[in-house]
């Protein structure tokens, strides 16, 4: 048993990092450490609401917060906003905004700092369900894109490429995902309701492809092939399945926005064939992900 030379936390054998402040620990004969993250001040928040939900976060003088342009619903005055590129030099701020541009989203976010106690509210564009994380030392998420809502200043949003070619083709949601990282909070958003697994070492779980909103960058992400002709054609879900092997969390959603596209315009998008069967083929070449 050792001791966090930056906060005193009780630590335990063999541990990398400190569980209660973040800090990276030295190890006997490896390479020096960086200093401790800067742990921010937890977040006071509630998620109210059902299928329709807002996170309402009641910020401190300090603190301050990121989020997707438009996803404000409401703010007192004690809380200011503006709206710029991530990033510090005009390098970082032009990569950024291109990487945000991979990602189908807009090349600026919003910012909301507390100059004294008040409160700003968030919601998703589309029904569905909020889910906080509460990021640490050494752990990421992935996440779909467009579901990311706000986190904290110190949280990280950046880029994440699939490894495999079949699962960019074929995933659901292409190439790209989302990477969470840092320390803090996290809000994310998603379609219908959440169904959420902590998947053990070398566990499995097959989803519908475009149905996984996040997990954890320790499970490993794959599409595989649904088997038999018949099945895949006359099956209504598609010629594929993505995959999730542990460990690590994943979190499901039960409606995804092409669906509810589909059902709202089944004309417009091809929504009539998959009833039929024929959907599972002419979906592929329909499907704008």
């Amino acid at each position: 048993m050792g001791f966090c030379t930056a906060c005193g936390a009780q630590l335990a054998d063999g541990a990398r990092f400190c569980p209660k402040c973040g800090a990276a620990l030295a190890v006997a004969g490896g390479p020096p450490v960086p200093p401790p993250l800067e742990v921010p001040t937890a977040l006071d928040f509630t998620i109210q609401g059902d299928n329709l939900q807002v996170v309402r976060v009641r910020l401190k003088p300090g603190q301050e917060l990121f989020a997707e342009a438009g996803k404000m619903l409401y703010k007192t005055p004690a809380i200011s906003w503006e709206t710029r590129m991530s990033g510090g030099s005009i390098g970082e701020k032009l990569l950024g905004a291109l990487k945000r541009k991979v990602m189908g989203e807009g090349l600026f976010l919003t910012y909301f700092y507390a100059n004294s106690a008040g409160e700003v509210g968030f919601a998703g564009s589309y029904p569905g369900r909020i889910q906080p994380f509460e990021l640490r030392a050494g752990h990421s998420i992935l996440v779909q894109r467009d579901s990311f809502l706000a986190a904290q200043k110190s949280v990280s949003l950046n880029i994440a490429f699939t490894k495999k070619l079949g699962v960019g083709f074929f995933g659901g949601e292409g190439f790209i995902l989302q990477r969470l990282s840092g320390l803090g909070t996290v809000f994310i958003h998603g379609g219908g309701d959440f169904i959420e697994f902590d998947l053990k070492a070398g566990e499995v779980l097959q989803v519908d492809t475009g149905c996984i909103v996040a997990f954890d960058e320790s499970v490993s992400y794959d599409i595989q092939f649904v088997g038999g002709i018949k099945k895949a054609i006359f099956g209504g879900e598609g010629l594929f399945l993505a995959t999730l092997q542990g460990p690590g969390r994943a979190i499901i959603q039960s409606m995804t926005l092409e669906k509810l596209r589909r059902e709202l315009a089944p004309s417009a998008t091809g929504g009539g064939d998959e009833r039929s069967g024929l959907g599972s083929i002419t979906g592929i070449f329909n499907s704008d992900a």
